[in-house]
């Protein structure tokens, strides 16, 4: 882990994941709180898969990223569908929060593996300050094959 980005996306991972945490716990204490889970039992196994791919996305690996979405992709992504089929043209404060939940359920691990795909393309392709001004600088190939037109010297 060496972007800011990357910290920042394993922070929010981290953020979100404690707050399903309280979440979970107090829907199972029965208070009540801004949002309860769809399912406590698939909310639980939730927390435990997402445990795994924050430690997996700290270490860099694609399949912590891939497994991070499918699991809240397919949590949410029922979830999201389910609310809006429910409306009806009606919306409470209530289902307004769990949407905005559900989408933000959507959206990070999505940023998350975007962040991994970049991540790869630059470890792939890394970039050095020491060289790359000389072999990747088409300007100043130009320069030299223009000086190199201008000295033609005579022969006799």
């Amino acid at each position: 882990m060496k972007n800011f980005t990357t910290y920042l996306f394993v922070i929010f991972m981290v953020m979100f994941w404690i707050f399903r945490i309280i979440v979970a716990f107090c829907y199972n204490l029965g208070v009540d709180f801004i949002t309860a889970p769809i399912d406590l039992n698939f909310e639980i196994v939730l927390l435990f898969i997402t445990l795994v791919s924050i430690i997996l996305v700290v270490k860099r690996s694609m399949l912590g990223g891939l497994i991070y979405l499918v699991s809240y992709g397919l949590y949410f992504g029922y979830y999201i569908y389910s609310i809006m089929a429910n409306m009806n043209g009606i919306a409470t404060t209530q289902n307004y929060m769990d949407l905005i939940l559900a989408i933000l359920g959507i959206v990070l691990p999505l940023l998350v593996l975007f962040d991994l795909l970049l991540d790869r393309n630059r470890k792939e392709h890394p970039k050095d300050k020491k060289t790359d001004w000389f072999y990747q600088n088409e300007e100043y190939d130009r320069k030299m094959d223009e000086r190199a037109d201008k000295n033609q010297y005579r022969t006799l």
